[in-house]
């Protein structure tokens, strides 16, 4: 079965932003993982808000997309109920809408690892009390 891997937005604003300090790291690590990424609208649309005074920023972020690096599979309209649940649950972290979208999508897609820099994706969990599966960085490198 394919492992896919749903991408936050701290990996996708360094692989962008060359001056990030994870950029070296997310760069490595996507030469590792099969194409395509998935992810949602709302990772793009904060990582386009955080990209927009970055050159190229916002057009890179695009053509990852148009050229399919990216996918997004996900409709937020037909998992409101699913996310309004998880936003409920993890209040007190809080959650944002993007990582709720990527922890639905974790349990839509079975076998799935979150690329991400946020820790909070050790404290969620899919399917109420499932591990989700995380690439990120090891302490050393934060």
């Amino acid at each position: 079965m394919r492992r896919w891997v749903l991408l936050d937005t701290g990996p996708l604003v360094a692989f962008v932003k060359s001056k990030d300090q994870f950029h070296g790291w997310v760069t490595a690590e996507l030469a590792t993982i099969e194409q395509p990424l998935l992810t949602c609208e709302a990772v793009i649309t904060e990582a386009c808000f955080l990209l927009r005074t970055t050159h190229a920023g916002e057009e890179t972020i695009m053509a990852l997309l148009s050229d399919g690096y990216l996918q997004i599979p996900f409709r937020l309209e037909e998992e409101a109920s699913a996310i309004g649940a998880l936003l409920n649950r993890y209040r007190s972290v809080p959650m944002s809408l993007a990582d709720a979208c990527l922890v639905r999508m974790a349990e839509l897609y079975g076998g799935s690892s979150v690329l991400t820099l946020d820790s909070d994706f050790q404290i969620y969990r899919k399917d109420k009390n499932q591990a989700i599966s995380v690439i990120k960085p090891s302490a050393n490198h934060e």
